[in-house]
């Protein structure tokens, strides 16, 4: 009978427990003949020629690491997710203005969740985010203002960042209604973690190749999965 009773109670409490989270990891490479990205050129304002004097800063469409791994590919969960809210994050997201380039190329944030906009250059810059769903800004940030906040308060795709100072300056920002996103490195590596068990869309998106999807399924035990992209010109 005490037997019985133990085995009830140890039932009860597997079919009280949340099933495990699991995850979606992979790496995303290019394909083929690597392209030369074209210098940029910075001669029209001395101070940001000056921060490339040993190596010139050069575009970041396609940025490859060991192994031909693509940086700057965002990949999220595309379809899949329960219908629910999630809280942003408490940290802010940070883009720089550093070198006369936006560091990073590419920032993903969550809805609502603040974005922390540095000038480490110490000279005259301005944001000039083309919102379309959201409501875009121009912030100018002369020398000495080093740090502004913004947000948004909607999900929206492809936001173009521009310096209209320095006109070779741009970068891409998404924003995102949960919290299941990476954003590549030079290593191409991204992981999503915290993923209930289902099927899932994943999406890599490179903002001159497109997008690629995949799907997944997370079992109930929390296992992890793989979903691995290449792009090249041809694809």
């Amino acid at each position: 009978m005490a037997k019985q009773m133990i085995s009830l109670v140890v039932l009860s409490v597997l079919l009280a427990a949340p099933l495990a989270a699991g995850e979606v990891s992979g790496t995303i490479k290019w394909e083929g003949k690597v392209p030369k990205m074209k210098a940029l050129r910075m001669d029209a304002d001395p101070v940001c020629a000056n921060h490339h004097q040993e190596e010139p800063a050069r575009s970041e469409v396609l940025v490859l690491g060991e192994g031909q791994t693509m940086a700057n590919v965002l990949v999220r969960v595309k379809s899949g997710l329960p219908d629910k809210k999630w809280d942003p994050p408490k940290e802010a997201a940070v883009m720089d203005q550093k070198g006369c380039t936006y560091v990073p190329h590419v920032l993903a944030v969550m809805v609502n969740q603040d974005i922390k906009i540095l000038n480490s250059d110490g000279i005259l810059h301005n944001v000039n985010v083309q919102a379309k769903v959201n409501r875009g800004f121009n912030l100018g940030m002369p020398k000495g203002t080093t740090e502004a906040v913004r947000k948004f308060s909607r999900a929206e795709d492809k936001i173009v960042l521009k310096c209209n100072v320095h006109p070779w300056m741009k970068a891409y920002l998404v924003v995102l209604d949960h919290p299941f996103f990476s954003v590549t490195g030079k290593d191409g590596a991204f992981k999503i973690a915290d993923l209930a068990p289902g099927t899932y869309e994943i999406e890599a998106w490179h903002e001159k190749l497109g997008t690629q999807t995949a799907k997944v399924t997370i079992g109930s035990d929390g296992d992890s999965q793989t979903a691995d992209f290449t792009f090249s010109r041809n694809k």
